[in-house]
């Protein structure tokens, strides 16, 4: 294997070792991109030169003796999706209003990743604003998915998902707001973790909708999501909504052992229009569960129909007002107007897609005079409803076990003429975000013509991630989905 298709794990051995450097590990990504990233476009941009200067940096960090358990990410290439701050590179989430914008400071989880010591490079394409479920809605072109190259990634995290599904990343950051980094995790056949909101700083990251979104990593195992959870967690004062929560050593429950755990199964997530064989892959990660010891219950999330149509009313009201501050003023593109009026609605004309503007106005609806009650807060009081649905179920069972997204990964322009079916593309990941709890999407298998990975989800406990974790790395212990990669060709 060539160091750019290794894990984290197996690049810090080895560069411990001194048996490899840091600039030859990034060298070999940046071969990959070259080599066939003109037909993934997982990458918006990235600079090459900086990236190489970091690898040296780290090199010559551990010649002095750094050690990895104090910088676990040391000399590690981490690509980041492109609505995360980082100092002095572009920051545009997808979209042409942001114009030439380069980002003065460093996202929190930034500086988290640069203290472990992690190379981070690149900006990864997106849906707009973070925006949909298939990276088709980005201002700067589509992303491909490295099994077929004719269908969507996933989104709005497409392009981190694909960049490490075609080994042109070691790791990358993604955000979920209602399953953005699960279900392209699940097409792009990559582990996708979405952590509970508050765990992870959402300072430095340009907000979709603020009581939503939740960053989170892509890797290409169990382990290094776990080393990737570890280092970005923690509580941050400079965000409102990270919780003061004790962060724990995740490596210490990747112990195999899940004898005795309770995984619950809800009768509402195996619905009509689950394609067939999602179905019979998921059931039989599921019987692989009770082989190592699991214990599988039926359970009720009675109010799961409703998340959809909830999910999609908060959801835009809080983008609308989010998106308000891009109005050509302050800062990003400008299109002159003859009145501030005029400059606003020029501006935003030209510098939003379609799927932004569809869901500010929608959001704008639902918030106005006269429509507020009927829709924003029945919504906020269905979401109470959703929340409670899981807490009870987790009183009875430790984890959840679905299907990460309802069909394999679909053509590229399939669903792209109508949203609503495309909306439906997160029935099983958005109550998750509703809810504030965490997932975890992990390979569980293939469709046979063509070969396109299969998603498994496993929701958790508020703060529960290191039963998630326990959980997905014994199933991924005892399969090899994780191990297969997608043939690319140059």
């Amino acid at each position: 294997m060539s160091l750019n298709q290794l894990t984290i794990a197996e690049l810090a051995t080895r560069l411990a070792s001194r048996e490899i450097s840091s600039r030859e590990i990034m060298q070999s990504c940046l071969d990959q991109i070259a080599r066939v990233d003109g037909k993934i476009h997982a990458f918006i941009s990235y600079d090459a030169a900086d990236a190489l200067a970091q690898a040296e940096t780290a090199d010559r960090a551990i010649a002095a003796g750094a050690v990895h358990a104090n910088r676990p990410l040391l000399g590690i290439p981490i690509a980041i999706k492109d609505v995360m701050a980082v100092q002095n590179q572009p920051l545009n989430c997808g979209s042409r209003v942001l114009g030439n914008f380069k980002s003065p400071y460093d996202a929190t989880v930034i500086e988290k990743l640069k203290a472990a010591g992690a190379i981070v490079f690149g900006r990864c394409n997106m849906d707009e604003f973070a925006m949909g479920s298939s990276t088709e809605n980005s201002a700067f072109g589509v992303t491909h998915n490295p099994w077929d190259t004719s269908r969507i990634p996933g989104g709005s995290s497409g392009g981190s998902a694909a960049a490490v599904a075609a080994d042109e990343t070691i790791a990358s950051l993604g955000t979920d707001t209602g399953g953005s980094i699960r279900q392209p995790a699940a097409l792009c056949g990559v582990v996708g973790l979405k952590p509970t909101y508050g765990r992870v700083s959402r300072y430095g990251l340009v907000a979709f909708a603020s009581s939503l979104d939740q960053v989170g990593p892509f890797a290409k195992n169990v382990s290094d999501a776990a080393a990737l959870l570890g280092v970005l967690s923690g509580h941050d004062p400079k965000d409102s909504t990270s919780v003061p929560h004790p962060v724990p050593n995740y490596a210490n429950a990747l112990d195999g052992n899940i004898r005795g755990l309770k995984l619950g199964l809800p009768k509402e997530y195996l619905v009509g229009g689950l394609d067939p064989e999602v179905k019979s892959a998921v059931d039989t990660a599921v019987k692989t569960f009770e082989k190592l010891g699991a214990q599988i219950v039926g359970i009720s999330l009675p109010h799961t129909d409703y998340a959809v149509a909830v999910y999609y009313i908060i959801a835009t009201a809080e983008a609308s007002a989010n998106l308000a501050r891009f109005d050509g003023v302050r800062y990003g593109a400008r299109v002159e107007g003859k009145d501030f009026w005029d400059l606003y609605s020029r501006t935003r004309g030209a510098g939003f897609g379609g799927e932004v503007k569809r869901r500010v106005i929608l959001g704008t609806y639902v918030l106005s005079s006269g429509y507020h009650d009927a829709y924003y807060l029945r919504a906020q009081k269905v979401r109470t409803l959703i929340r409670r649905d899981f807490l009870n179920a987790f009183e009875t069972v430790d984890a959840i076990v679905t299907p990460t997204s309802p069909t394999p990964a679909f053509k590229i322009g399939e669903k792209s003429g109508d949203p609503l079916q495309m909306y439906l593309s997160d029935i099983f990941t958005i109550s998750c975000n509703l809810a504030g709890i965490c997932g975890i999407s992990v390979p569980c298998g293939f469709t046979q013509k063509p070969k396109l990975p299969i998603g498994l989800q496993l929701l958790g406990k508020p703060f529960g991630e290191e039963t998630l974790l326990r959980l997905a790395h014994a199933y991924e212990q005892e399969t090899s989905w994780h191990t297969h990669k997608p043939k690319l060709e140059s």
